[in-house]
């Protein structure tokens, strides 16, 4: 909103440490991205500055003038919830919500439900965490591979995609083992070996390919493949 660099680490550290130290004071953990920051922005708060100010203020409030917040009616508060919601929301998402990808536009839409009918904003954010990462695994879970026969009679092939445990059952079935010519080259350069599953599939391509006799060559592997393969100790043939 200011157009500025943040530290995102140092701000979840101190989200963090501070949430730990309220419990002890029977406070709720929270955070202040919503409430505390965007307000200040919006009222013209420019620097950390404004942040400490509030922080420090309502602190204040809490230890010192203790008795007299306990007074505001419960009704007024709410009130203030109310306005700070509404100023706070981003009510363009919702006209973004039939044109941004539908399985955003699902995430969002189980995010809030869940929140909704927990009364539990962790529950609604692990939900949408989960599924986030349920669908970027399927979006990755792409992987193609062209046969080219090259004119020394060495068959090629191209692989392109991301190896990982939600391809590699498809990279196997890739390859004609037993119809292939005696040499088989395949090129990995537009892709890349995420973990041993992704490892675990190439070695066992090539022990097929050895069980009819055929040679095979790795080509194309980059540098954090070829540490992955060292690192797990699988015997991978051409992949230094």
């Amino acid at each position: 909103m200011t157009h500025t660099i943040s530290d995102k680490n140092r701000g979840v550290r101190g989200q963090g440490f501070a949430n730990i130290v309220t419990g002890f004071f029977g406070g709720m953990a929270g955070c202040a991205m919503i409430g505390q920051s965007v307000i200040n922005v919006k009222s013209g708060g420019r620097t950390r500055l404004s942040t400490l100010v509030a922080g420090v203020f309502l602190l204040s409030l809490i230890l010192v003038l203790g008795n007299v917040v306990k007074q505001i009616p419960m009704a007024a508060l709410v009130g203030v919830m109310f306005m700070v919601s509404l100023g706070t929301f981003d009510w363009g998402s919702l006209k973004q919500l039939r044109t941004i990808p539908k399985t955003d536009s699902f995430v969002m839409i189980v995010t809030v439900v869940i929140v909704v009918a927990t009364h539990d904003l962790s529950k609604g954010v692990f939900a949408g965490v989960v599924l986030s990462a349920v669908i970027f695994a399927w979006k990755m879970a792409s992987l193609r591979t062209a046969a080219t026969l090259l004119p020394d009679g060495t068959k090629q092939y191209q692989v392109s995609g991301q190896m990982f445990f939600g391809t590699v059952s498809h990279f196997i079935e890739q390859f004609d083992y037993a119809g292939d010519p005696a040499s088989v080259t395949v090129d990995f350069s537009h892709s890349h070996l995420w973990d041993h599953s992704a490892v675990n599939a190439v070695a066992k391509m090539i022990s097929r390919y050895e069980m009819h006799s055929k040679n095979v060559s790795l080509k194309g592997l980059n540098e954090e493949s070829k540490r992955l393969v060292d690192r797990i100790g699988l015997s991978v043939p051409g992949a230094h």
